[in-house]
């Protein structure tokens, strides 16, 4: 086995990812891995999805994919569903089947047992086991609120803040912090579709997730082309 390449929140930058890729030179021996929301609000959703096969990804399921996922379910059975807005509607059109079949296989989590790490799109709720984690956190959650109940504000503080491991959680979804390294945990939305980087954490086969002050040096980013989208992330 090679290095691990965990990517952060793409969301469509197809340009970005293909650059940020070509820094990176995955090989085969590497496994190229991607923390959710590949599509939506970027303008190249079916783009990134090429590179993903390109290179054998894997991804956990994002906020925006579920999103998608329900509507693409709820017009195929005749219903309306909830309504979405025009990016999002986009790319309902822009997709084909086969991009809706990667998508709706898409897991909530990967283990990356030899880097003793696991991957999720938005967090955990670090009260409680895994084990009993429900899908809305696991792709929705930012902060715990003031009763500890999981919640999809930025808060105060970051759940990733109070996370103690193993394993080791390399999580997307919250724009608004940018990167995050925790002793635990490490946050790779860095915010690329609001015209930040996309950021990749490259783990050298079998290694672990050093302290954040040494994680740094495996971090490569490429900077955003453009602010894509103009919405609450993008003015942090």
């Amino acid at each position: 086995m090679g290095r691990s390449i965990v990517i952060g929140d793409v969301h469509g930058c197809a340009r970005e990812l293909s650059e940020l890729l070509s820094l990176v030179g995955p090989t085969r021996d590497d496994q190229v891995c991607f923390v959710g929301d590949l599509v939506a609000r970027g303008p190249e959703s079916h783009g990134v999805l090429r590179l993903f096969r390109e290179v054998s990804g894997k991804a956990v399921l994002g906020n925006h994919e579920e999103r998608l996922l329900e509507a693409h379910r709820a017009r195929f059975r005749g219903e309306s569903g909830s309504p979405l807005g025009k990016n999002h509607e986009a790319v309902m059109r822009e997709l084909d089947e086969s991009d809706w079949a990667l998508l709706d296989a898409l897991p909530l989590y990967l283990d990356l047992p030899e880097h003793r790490a696991r991957i999720v799109h938005a967090g955990v709720n670090p009260a409680i086991a895994f084990k009993k984690q429900d899908a809305w956190t696991l792709t929705h959650i930012r902060s715990v609120d003031s009763d500890g109940k999981p919640s999809e504000r930025a808060g105060d503080e970051s759940w990733a803040a109070s996370y103690r491991g193993e394993p080791h959680l390399l999580f997307g979804h919250d724009a608004r912090r940018r990167l995050q390294l925790h002793p635990w945990a490490t946050g790779l939305d860095t915010g690329c579709v609001y015209g930040g980087s996309l950021t990749a954490i490259v783990i050298p086969a079998g290694e672990t997730l050093p302290f954040p002050s040494e994680r740094r040096d495996l971090l490569v980013s490429v900077r955003a082309r453009d602010a894509y989208y103009q919405g609450r992330a993008a003015a942090v």
